[in-house]
């Protein structure tokens, strides 16, 4: 079936307004409380030095130190955002206890899922990397060059293709990692643009509320003075982040309800009896 944005949108803000009070408690466990935890405990990055190669030796010095806290708060927004699928999609109307033992389930797969994906995004990387080199200088550049843009395209395509990946495992209970990527893949088929075009949209009006709460908080911090606006700036940074999640996931969760109807049923035990 060709993928309709405007019966998604509305699908996406029907289920909002229905689950409106689970999903804030969700919201505001895994991804308010840890963005606002890592704003005050994560050191800035806009101190450091404007030389390239100090701010290269920083930047590597920052994620050494701090990496660990990413990853944590990666995984804490994973299970919320499977938590949130489960609320959203399961017929069986969990409680947010239910749905939070469901996203710790999924957690294993989402990992192996992003692992998958990495390993193949760097294998294309070297290759393109160790073609470049083979070429020499001159002729390495330009065909290295074209080859990273080729790189960027594959990339968004492949984000589009497995953009699903989350009520997949959360929805359909797909376990397997490599069958996780595989049923994505078949849902997206032949909608990628429809797909690409609806999420540019929604980003572009994220970047732009964000940009028009940045300037407003960047204001009230030279009003207010530097600590009372790092409070102000973590604070509101973490609740963009929060609302911006529940809408992202009740995006997908739209999207794949239209996706997989009518043949959902079949697909998934195709899927998971592979």
């Amino acid at each position: 079936m060709k993928f309709d944005m405007s019966e998604a949108w509305r699908d996406a803000t029907a289920m909002i307004k229905g689950n409106r009070e689970v999903l804030t408690i969700i919201a505001g466990i895994f991804f308010f409380l840890p963005s606002v935890a890592s704003g005050f405990a994560i050191p800035g990055m806009d101190e450091m030095l404007g030389d390239p190669q100090a701010m290269q030796a920083q930047v590597l010095e920052f994620y050494s130190n701090w990496g660990w806290a990413f990853v944590l708060v990666a995984l804490v927004q994973t299970v919320g955002t499977l938590a949130m699928l489960t609320l959203l999609r399961d017929r069986s109307r969990p409680t947010v206890g239910q749905a939070i033992n469901s996203g710790l389930k999924g957690l294993l797969p989402a990992i192996g899922t992003s692992l998958l994906l990495v390993i193949g995004i760097t294998a294309v990387a070297l290759i393109i990397g160790l073609v470049a080199a083979s070429l020499g200088e001159t002729a390495g550049a330009i065909v290295g060059s074209l080859l990273v843009l080729i790189l960027m395209v594959f990339f968004v395509y492949l984000m589009v293709k497995l953009s699903l990946w989350a009520p997949v495992i959360a929805v359909d209970k797909v376990r397997n990692p490599l069958h996780v990527l595989r049923r994505s893949w078949r849902l997206t088929k032949g909608n990628s643009l429809r797909l690409l075009v609806f999420y540019v949209l929604l980003g572009l009006v994220y970047i732009v509320v964000s940009i028009i709460l940045g300037l407003l908080i960047g204001t009230l911090a030279l009003v207010l003075g530097e600590s009372a606006g790092l409070i102000l700036s973590a604070i509101v940074t973490g609740l963009i982040g929060a609302v911006a999640s529940v809408i992202y996931v009740a995006v997908v969760a739209a999207i794949h309800r239209q996706l997989s109807s009518p043949w959902a049923a079949a697909e998934r035990v195709s899927d998971t009896a592979d």
